[in-house]
């Protein structure tokens, strides 16, 4: 099974609104096992499935149980991305619609929208391949605000949206919600949907200019095609985890998992521009990082864990790829140095 991954911009959007709110960001990545300088990596995808604990983490080093609604409130316009480039260079706002459902994947592997009429209302089913992130309250209601940002940004704030429905529940704070988002609010509903007047689709771009469409398609084909080569990396990851306690860990061992010839796999890892033994490096590294930062596992059952056969060995690899020792790493990434000041 392909591990899920979304696409960098979504992180690095909300690492902006994490400091205009003035969070303590460097306290929010060290919990996760990575720091801010993690946010801005080339090409960077994050697993899908940390949208759990990157938003608990946030939500406890906030102290704020609508983290999620305020940081949409202020979350940077997605701009400077393909998908950006689609919409404008369309014809009408429904175009540029239908041209991003293609290219969806290029936003998150897990992205599943859908997109219907009824009668005077259109609806974009705003659908993740997760069931808990799809009910993730904190994610739900920043990603509906950034959307929102995004769609009065392209189509010069005549975006309006009829009602939301959310498939997470809240107690208290509705109508608040309602006010923020500038229309209706379900909760508890079946499905993640934003309607709008059926009108808005035929709302014209300024920008629209068939050949630059034509060349953000291809570029966006393009784009596609270099995520579908680089899957194999996710699919080594996945067995990486289940050999990795076995001390088992062979490109060739992985090749038999995968049903494929050692050398076929090397070549794929190539034309992914990485290396086995990078692939298992970068695996082993956050690993580590995520079980200092966020357990209080032995350093010797990290040894363990993370595939290592000597303690010795494992302290060089992490110096090595962080610049400190474990204790040095976990102290820091658990705020232990701060707690002790602070008693």
């Amino acid at each position: 099974m392909q591990e899920l991954r979304d696409a960098g911009v979504m992180l690095r959007l909300i690492y902006e609104a994490m400091k205009k709110k003035g969070l303590d960001t460097d306290l929010v990545f060290s919990r996760l096992g990575v720091n801010a300088e993690y946010v801005y990596t080339e090409q960077l995808r994050t697993p899908h499935s940390a949208q759990m604990f990157f938003w608990q983490a946030v939500e406890d080093v906030s102290g704020d149980p609508d983290i999620g609604l305020h940081l949409g409130q202020l979350l940077p316009v997605y701009k400077g991305q393909v998908l950006e480039y689609l919409f404008l260079s369309s014809p009408t706002f429904g175009e540029g619609l239908r041209r991003a459902q293609n290219y969806q994947r290029l936003l998150s592997d897990a992205a599943n929208t859908d997109f219907f009429i009824e009668g005077e209302e259109a609806c974009m089913v705003l659908d993740t391949a997760s069931d808990e992130v799809r009910r993730l309250r904190h994610f739900n209601e920043c990603f509906v605000q950034g959307l929102l940002t995004f769609f009065r940004s392209i189509t010069d704030n005549e975006f309006r949206p009829s009602r939301v429905e959310f498939e997470h529940d809240r107690e208290e704070g509705r109508e608040y919600v309602a006010e923020l988002l500038g229309c209706d609010v379900v909760f508890g509903a079946d499905e993640n949907r934003l309607y709008f007047p059926v009108s808005l689709l035929s709302h014209p771009s300024p920008h629209a200019e068939p050949e630059l469409l034509d060349l953000h398609e291809r570029f966006a084909s393009e784009q596609v095609a270099r995520l579908e080569k680089k899957d194999i990396v996710g699919q080594v990851e996945r067995i990486i985890a289940e050999l990795l306690d076995s001390g088992e860990v062979t490109l060739d061992s992985v090749a038999t998992r995968l049903d494929i010839k050692p050398r076929t796999l090397r070549t794929r890892l190539t034309e992914a521009e990485t290396s086995f033994n990078q692939v298992l490096a970068d695996f082993r590294y956050r690993l580590a990082r995520q079980l200092l930062a966020t357990t209080d596992e032995s350093i010797d059952e990290i040894v363990y864990l993370t595939g290592f056969s000597e303690p010795s060995t494992f302290y060089r690899a992490f110096k090595r790829w962080s610049g400190m020792t474990p204790i040095e790493y976990r102290k820091t990434a658990q705020g232990k140095d701060a707690m002790v000041d602070a008693m």
